[in-house]
């Protein structure tokens, strides 16, 4: 069964920084992950994109993290990384990381896969 563990959230004053980790595992070689995201929701507001990443590593980031925030991926780990930079109280949310699973050489389209969230705190 294909897990999603998110790690590196916390408490951080503005201006600060924080790293967060999201592992893909539980499943074996013969699947591949595809496009990896991290995704944010703020208490009474709805789930947001925040960056997405392919295997190639190409990247697309929210108009509003752009210049701050960098993802980035490690494939031979299935592991999804955010660095958080100049942290303001708006980027307060639980971040949630996702995974596009598909088997190989098939033809079958990508599972989409959620990790259970990390809160992320920015006191100003």
């Amino acid at each position: 069964q294909v897990q999603l563990v998110e790690s590196g959230g916390g408490l951080v004053q503005a201006g600060g920084s924080l790293t967060l980790s999201c592992a893909a595992s539980g499943f074996g070689s013969i699947f591949s992950v595809r496009t990896m995201g991290w995704y944010r929701q703020a208490p009474g507001k709805q789930r947001e994109l925040v960056a997405t990443i392919t295997r190639g590593a190409n990247t697309n980031y929210a108009a509003s993290v752009e210049g701050r925030f960098t993802i980035s991926r490690d494939n031979s780990k299935n592991t999804l990384y955010l660095q958080m930079n100049s942290l303001k109280s708006e980027d307060t949310a639980v971040y949630y990381c996702n995974a596009q699973v598909v088997p190989v050489n098939t033809g079958f389209s990508p599972v989409v896969h959620w990790g259970q969230g990390t809160q992320v705190t920015v006191s100003s």
